[in-house]
């Protein structure tokens, strides 16, 4: 399996560069496993209509930093560019930082509020340097970590998008509650208020759950050989009521309804930890999820459309490919027809202008 099997060319107009004034507008795109020839079109305020009383949604409630802080080399002044990834306690993190080829190990980053002030309100040492641009850095203030944050970061939007986003909260999903990601859940950002109540109020379950998102879900796929990438590590946390009512469902028959990515790698990492059952959990997971995986806990996903080659793309192929009929012209023409059956279900969403990553439109495979 290589990584070239996951390509695909987008034209540059189609990545939504602002998201959408309502955000369930949003266009859906739905894809049935069992009837894989189809591809419906309809809106994401449509998307309960696929769902039964008994069903569980279960969200990501991590809530993203502003983790983009930009500081200045206490022995030269250069300019460095800091990316919160990971709290390691301690006021310590793992970082990205770029250019890392000017850091050394013992040197301190210092972090102003304005460019003239004289005083910094936050210092960094460096403590470790990493491969890939992964620096480790203690952190020295007064005050309040999450305030001061505040005043000196951004939201780390990602590089695909260059327009400035003029109301922050619009990169944050409306249940976010959970500080510690470095980018949104953007399957989670279509959800309203007035579209979870009305979930509610169908007898349909909102269950919560935590992955704070970090370099793991974005980094790029470097090796030609699928299985030779290595994920970087992520924190979840399932809480004892979170569990409790995701196995309730599953008792019932019930659906279990992941919303995005970053859902399926955390209900999938516990799964398989516990021998299929969801149990209150904390920890760490590296799950790379790809074509050929056993999928044990969701059964439907809502999720953005992703980049090319990405590790994302490869978690929705696996996920289309597995509940394929066997008879399915698809599965006894191709070694790969869930990647086959997204990409078909892309084609149709570039041809009929979709908009796509971050702030695009979503997609809901059945």
């Amino acid at each position: 399996m290589k990584t070239d099997d996951f390509d695909f060319v987008l034209p540059e107009e189609l990545i939504a560069q602002t998201p959408l004034k309502d955000r369930s507008s949003s266009r859906l795109l739905i894809l049935n496993r069992e009837n894989p020839e189809t591809i419906k079109e309809k809106h994401f305020s449509d998307i309960l209509d696929y769902f039964n009383p008994g069903d569980a949604l279960v969200l990501n409630e991590t809530k993203v930093l502003p983790a983009r802080i930009f500081g200045h080399r206490a022995d030269t002044g250069g300019k460095i560019e800091v990316l919160l990834l990971k709290d390691l306690g301690n006021d310590t993190w793992e970082c990205l930082t770029r250019p890392q080829k000017r850091l050394k190990n013992g040197k301190s980053i210092l972090f102003f509020k304005n460019e003239n002030d004289k005083e910094p309100l936050m210092s960094a040492h460096v403590e470790e340097l990493k491969e890939e641009g992964i620096t480790v850095l203690k952190f020295t203030y007064a005050g309040v970590f999450l305030e001061i944050l505040d005043k000196l970061g951004s939201m780390p939007l990602p590089p695909y998008i260059h327009e400035k986003l003029k109301d922050k909260d619009r990169y944050q999903t409306v249940y976010a509650k959970n500080l510690g990601s470095a980018a949104a859940p953007t399957a989670g950002l279509h959800f309203t208020p007035e579209l979870l109540k009305k979930a509610k109020n169908r007898g349909i379950k909102i269950i919560k759950i935590t992955l704070h998102v970090g370099l793991g879900t974005f980094r790029p796929v470097n090796v030609d050989d699928v299985k030779k990438h290595k994920m970087h590590t992520e924190t979840y946390v399932i809480t004892e009521e979170a569990a409790k009512e995701i196995e309730e469902v599953r008792a019932s028959g019930g659906k279990i309804i992941a919303v995005g990515t970053t859902t399926v790698r955390t209900l999938e990492t516990v799964a398989k930890k516990f021998d299929g059952k969801i149990i209150a959990d904390r920890g760490e997971t590296d799950i790379f999820i790809y074509p050929g995986f056993k999928f044990e806990v969701v059964n439907h996903l809502i999720t953005n459309f992703h980049l090319p080659k990405s590790t994302l793309l490869m978690l929705v192929s696996a996920f289309m490919e597995e509940k394929l009929p066997e008879k399915s012209p698809f599965k006894a023409s191709s070694s790969l027809p869930g990647r086959d059956l997204v990409l078909r279900a892309y084609d149709y969403a570039i041809e009929n202008k979709f908009r796509f990553f971050s702030f695009g439109d979503a997609m809901l495979i059945l």
